[in-house]
């Protein structure tokens, strides 16, 4: 009877004061559905938030079979020889700088002063021995190892490249022939490998494309007579010089050597072809607007018979006796091609060619992998007026077209930037790198009757020609000598080769 009447005071509590028992049954389910809804929610949750994509840049892959505990090389100055894929190495060693924040030993325009000897005041910011610590060196200059080391501390790491001479010759004849007096008359190469000595002149400006190039950038004669003493002294000039000297015919064996030299990561060393030519032009291309087609000028190339030529291009076809001739034209250069390629395979032997096999397949795959995910199209070159962004346009050079790359939309911005860094052509990026070490001030208007500083002025002088040829001039010529302007307006005086630093204010000295 108890239990009853309690059960009886519990239903009528349930039912009187708290509801029906349809109600609690609806709010236990309400309360289920919900509970399970939201465990579907985070477990749906869950599966869409993908975490962050990481760079392929940070991937394992990017560092490369291990070195050991080495330390990498932050001094480094290599000597950028015309035509031998020297611009595809300088793109790696801007990058590499550009991502540790080093210093660059940065021209006054786009060239430490070429075709003269390096001058230590060719570089811009440069205040006399050891006032800044340069890191990296590798814009066009002639080669002067006294005036370089005033600039680059003691244990800098020299390096260089070079290129079969004939091969270097058509590439020569390309990209000059517009501006090589030697060039411009023939009919093509192998004319001009018929009878070189009918076309050139060794006193004329810009000739030196024409014969011994190599010889000319590692600063010796190159109008020498050869002779086996001579060429020998020469080769032992470099050896000393310079502890590695890559190839440009097996890029990727050299790069791999560059790498344990440096001991540097793989992606360092892994590159896309840069400065490349058109190798059969789909159109006629001119010299306008190109830093050649400025020397061009220079030079006195111009009027109705430049444009005339500018109509055909290049002649580069050779039989295997012009090519034989080309050899004893650049002799000097054949020599050292020989002597160097000897030892790169005297150091592929001691690397163990097995080791290098493997390595170079690591790099190539590495290379692959990059292109597909930096570059449209399938990584391939495309002419540079196809190029959509134009800041990655490169620029065009003599009658032949250069090639460029254009990015795959939609790249994270870690992503974006390293591939950017990968296809930016040689004069874009050292303007880029430029701004960085010598950010400009901002314009202040000069007051009326207010004298604008030299500093300013200078600036925008500088600012207004950007030539590849060489620096503005900003005074004139006085008595044998020149009047330039460093980056912050200071003087600089050429006089016999020798740039001097001028004191006084408003006099030449």
């Amino acid at each position: 009877m108890l239990f009853r009447r309690r059960a009886r005071m519990l239903r009528w509590l349930v039912c009187g004061r708290v509801g029906p028992v349809w109600m609690w049954k609806a709010l236990l389910l309400f309360v289920a559905i919900a509970f399970a809804g939201q465990l579907l929610g985070v477990i749906f949750n869950k599966s869409s938030v993908q975490p962050a994509a990481r760079s392929i840049f940070s991937s394992p892959d990017a560092q490369g079979p291990s070195l050991g505990s080495c330390q990498p090389h932050t001094h480094i100055m290599f000597l950028k020889t015309h035509k031998t894929a020297s611009s595809t190495v300088l793109n790696m060693l801007y990058r590499f700088g550009e991502e540790r924040d080093l210093h660059f030993a940065l021209p006054l325009g786009y060239q430490l002063g070429y075709p003269l000897p390096f001058n230590a005041h060719r570089v811009k910011g440069y205040r006399g021995p050891r006032a800044v610590e340069f890191h990296i060196m590798g814009n066009h200059m002639r080669f002067n190892k006294l005036e370089v080391e005033k600039v680059m501390p003691a244990d800098t790491f020299y390096f260089s490249i070079i290129r079969d001479p004939v091969a270097l010759a058509e590439s020569s004849f390309a990209y000059y022939k517009e501006v090589a007096p030697a060039f411009r008359k023939t009919k093509g190469l192998g004319d001009f490998a018929d009878n070189p000595h009918k076309y050139y002149d060794p006193r004329l400006r810009n000739n030196h494309y024409a014969r011994n190039l190599l010889w000319f950038d590692f600063g010796l004669d190159h109008n020498a007579n050869f002779s086996i003493s001579l060429a020998q002294r020469g080769q032992a000039m470099i050896r000393q010089a310079f502890k590695l000297i890559l190839v440009s015919e097996y890029f990727d064996q050299s790069m791999i050597l560059l790498r344990h030299a440096l001991c540097w990561p793989l992606d360092a060393v892994v590159s896309f072809s840069l400065n490349a030519r058109q190798q059969k032009p789909s159109g006629i291309g001119g010299i306008s607007g190109s830093w050649v087609g400025k020397a061009a000028a220079a030079a006195g190339v111009g009027g109705r018979g430049a444009r005339s030529q500018a109509k055909a291009l290049p002649n580069l076809s050779l039989t295997e006796e012009q090519r034989e001739k080309l050899r004893q034209w650049n002799a000097l250069d054949w020599y050292l091609y020989k002597a160097f390629n000897k030892t790169f395979w005297e150091e592929i032997d001691r690397f163990g060619h097995a080791q290098m096999e493997q390595e170079v397949a690591l790099l190539r795959t590495r290379r692959d992998d990059l292109a597909r995910v930096c570059l449209r199209d399938g990584g391939k070159p495309v002419e540079a007026h196809r190029i959509r962004d134009k800041n990655i346009r490169p620029f065009q050079s003599g009658l032949i077209k250069i090639l460029g790359y254009e990015l795959q939309p939609g790249l994270d911005n870690a992503t974006r930037t390293a591939c950017l860094r990968m296809i930016r052509p040689e004069i874009q990026y050292k303007d880029v790198l430029d701004a960085k070490q010598f950010p400009r001030a901002p314009a202040i208007p000069a007051q009326p009757g207010q004298q604008v500083p030299m500093v300013a002025a200078a600036g925008s002088f500088l600012r207004q020609d950007l030539s590849r040829t060489g620096e503005r001039l900003i005074g004139g010529e006085a008595g044998g000598r020149t009047m330039e302007a460093d980056w912050d307006g200071s003087r600089l005086i050429r006089g016999n080769r020798t740039l001097i630093r001028g004191q006084e204010k408003g006099r030449l000295r």
